[in-house]
């Protein structure tokens, strides 16, 4: 349990103690979770700050320490953790990184229900790429996934966006042109002359992804009202602008609200299709 906790948090960068369980231990007591972390907290290797309003939640957090012992984990190859330097840095951050990490657990609790594979490492928090120009691309987290049911295994990825409503509907609608861009994007020798091969050959997400992750966008934060005007603005960037509409004709791109994936799942009919189409498992975008 205490290797998992510590990979759990060098992964998700802040937890509640009811997330861990949800994570990693979902039929244990609380204190099954509770226990070793306190006793992490006495070896110095995690702290914690206390969520407001929250009857003194406690959200986890590694210390530098503990992002020492844990950057040598196998499971976390090529995924440094971040510590917090104290827990009014971890405090900062802690409304997106616990949405994005309440979003992960609709996806673990529901391929645990269905008997696909995905656990607490299949799931990779601010993953960023370049798109050109000097600029990158950071997304909120690359969710893999494997479905097992049927007569073939398939392995899925997508990159996840969360949106709480903090940001303009027109700029959240602006990140799927920044989606377009990775997906054309080819790097350019400097001082060489350009290399002769088919087209799409040498863009960069090929060195990571045998295909292009899907996107998936997932609101909260608003009214039921405002977030379906937010969806409708994606769909509208989706129609109107060129290269997310060549985008969308290759690459799977959905939203749906987080609390519906709560409700009813991540596999159920929630997710808007931005190219248009009734609403579908995000699976089968």
């Amino acid at each position: 349990m205490t290797h998992q906790l510590l990979s759990a948090l060098a992964l998700h960068r802040i937890a509640t103690t009811h997330q861990l369980r949800a994570l990693l231990r979902p039929h244990a007591t609380r204190q099954t979770v509770s226990a070793p972390l306190n006793r992490l907290r006495r070896n110095g290797l995690v702290d914690y700050t206390v969520l407001p309003a929250s009857n003194r939640a406690r959200a986890w957090f590694l210390t530098p320490d503990g992002a020492r012992l844990a950057k040598d984990f196998p499971a976390l190859h090529g995924r440094p953790p971040y510590p917090m330097t104290s827990a009014m840095a971890a405090s900062l951050k802690t409304p997106h990184t616990l949405t994005v990490l309440r979003t992960h657990l609709a996806f673990v609790a529901d391929a645990r229900r269905r008997g696909d594979e995905h656990s607490h490492l299949d799931w990779t928090p601010e993953v960023s790429h370049p798109i050109g120009d000097g600029e990158r691309l950071i997304a909120d987290a690359v969710l893999h996934y494997t479905l097992t049911g049927g007569r073939h295994r398939a392995n899925l990825r997508a990159f996840v966006e969360v949106d709480r409503a903090t940001m303009s509907s027109e700029r959240l609608a602006a990140k799927l042109i920044d989606y377009a861009r990775l997906w054309s994007y080819e790097p350019q020798p400097v001082g060489r002359p350009r290399p002769r091969r088919p087209a799409g050959s040498g863009v960069t997400w090929l060195r990571y992804y045998p295909l292009f992750p899907r996107v998936l966008i997932v609101l909260t934060g608003a009214s039921p009202t405002v977030l379906a005007h937010r969806i409708a603005d994606l769909q509208a960037m989706t129609a109107q602008h060129p290269h997310v509409a060549a985008l969308a004709r290759a690459v799977p791109l959905g939203a749906a609200v987080l609390q519906d994936l709560e409700t009813h799942t991540p596999t159920s009919n929630v997710w808007v299709p931005l190219a248009g189409g009734a609403r579908r498992p995000w699976t089968q975008l």
